[in-house]
């Protein structure tokens, strides 16, 4: 039976994912939506074990990071599993893990060791603060990332406290840029025939996620306190009030400034000593906030953002989750996509960047456990006997 491709663009490599928990299968999740052959390779069920680290299987948070892959069980603490598992690394591409880095040296899969069995295997390591270093075996967490790397410092209200952002960020952005340097080192292969082994952290996504923020301080040696809705630098850039809610608006230069000012028909503060220069509205930002507060209340927010966004001022609103997929515009980005699994429809965000000839679609469902582990070793060369074998050393 041939296996569903979501995209032509990486059906040619195939992915042994070893992954758990959220950064390591969000880097997975990109190249499974672009094509590559995915096989989740998972510990057997140990009915004593609980609830694992990514929640339930049958909800919506293993659903999202799970779609285009398919599953086999594997023991890689037994000796057959190891085993296994090495000959699979033999025709693969790329492994993907996320486990502590002492973990996959007791495990013997490790870089030095998968580099003997496959010099052309590209592995790729997700940990919570770098492979080497004095906090290299400490637990990884998003959280823990998000305090360490100075985003809580910088997120919330001014003076509140720290203050974690609503999405695992450190997570996501080490998945993700994981997954950009698995792309780049199988690009790199193309010239060299060698593999490598790609490393990154929670931490250090989370730094590099700081951009300007971090660039203040290493450049100018300015410290960034929190802001709140306000742009750190940028003003006016910030939430406003409406009659029914609040909207956001995007002021920066000089000449936006003065289309906003026309818009919001507050000619006067364009006269305005404070307000002359973007170093003095921001100096000034609590007194110019205000006062557009005070004539932002008096319309609606598809008012104000249909009049600012005609005048070339950035303005949209505020949306609620619900609100979000409603929006006309993300309809028509098709940012909702669907597929079945055992005759319920499902509905996951697509990929956010579309290729033209080879574009990525949901073409599986997220898999049960261990739902394809015959037909995975069989493509792999392991004959029914050798399966049995396997199974017999619970091994799968």
């Amino acid at each position: 039976m041939p296996v569903p491709k979501a995209s032509k663009a990486l059906a040619r490599f195939t992915v042994l994912d070893l992954t758990r928990v959220r950064a390591g299968p969000t880097c997975v999740r990109q190249l499974a939506d672009w094509g590559a052959n995915v096989i989740k390779i998972e510990m057997p069920p140990d009915p004593g074990a609980g609830e694992g680290l990514g929640g339930p299987r049958e909800g919506p948070d293993f659903y999202n990071l799970h779609r285009n892959k398919r599953s086999m069980t594997l023991n890689l603490k037994a000796p057959e599993g190891l085993a296994a598992f090495k000959r699979m690394v033999k025709k693969a591409d790329v492994v993907v893990e996320n486990f502590r880095p002492d973990v996959k040296r007791r495990l013997g899969i490790d870089y030095k060791a998968l580099q003997k069995v496959n010099p052309k295997v590209i592995l790729a390591s997700i940990s919570g603060f770098g492979q080497t270093g004095p906090y290299a075996n400490r637990p990884g967490f998003d959280q823990i990332a998000q305090g360490m790397g100075g985003l809580m410092s910088i997120t919330g209200l001014p003076g509140q406290g720290p203050v974690r952002v609503g999405i695992p960020i450190a997570d996501l952005t080490a998945g993700l840029f994981c997954s950009l340097g698995i792309l780049v080192a199988l690009l790199e292969r193309e010239s060299s025939k060698k593999g490598q082994h790609v490393t990154t952290s929670l931490l250090q996504a989370q730094i590099f996620m700081l951009d300007f923020q971090g660039a203040r301080w290493l450049i100018n040696n300015e410290v960034p306190k929190q802001a709140g809705n306000d742009h750190p630098t940028s003003i006016p850039t910030g939430v406003f009030k409406t009659t029914d809610g609040h909207i956001n608006i995007a002021t920066t230069g000089a000449k936006i400034w003065e289309r906003f000012c026309t818009a919001l028909e507050a000619p006067e503060f364009l006269g305005r000593e404070e307000y002359k220069s973007g170093a003095l509205r921001s100096q000034n930002r609590k007194a110019l906030n205000a006062e557009i507060d005070e004539r932002t209340v008096k319309r609606s927010s598809a008012d104000w953002v249909e009049r600012f966004n005609a005048a070339g001022v950035p303005c949209g609103p505020i949306y609620s989750i619900d609100q979000v997929y409603a929006d006309p515009q993300v309809e028509h980005l098709g940012m909702a996509q669907k597929v079945k699994k055992k005759g319920k429809e499902l509905r996951m965000a697509g990929q956010p960047m579309a290729l033209s000839r080879t574009p990525s679609k949901l073409v599986a469902p997220p898999p049960d456990m261990g739902e394809h582990t015959d037909a995975i070793l069989k493509e792999f060369g392991f004959k029914t006997a050798e399966i049995a074998a396997l199974r017999k050393a619970n091994a799968l």
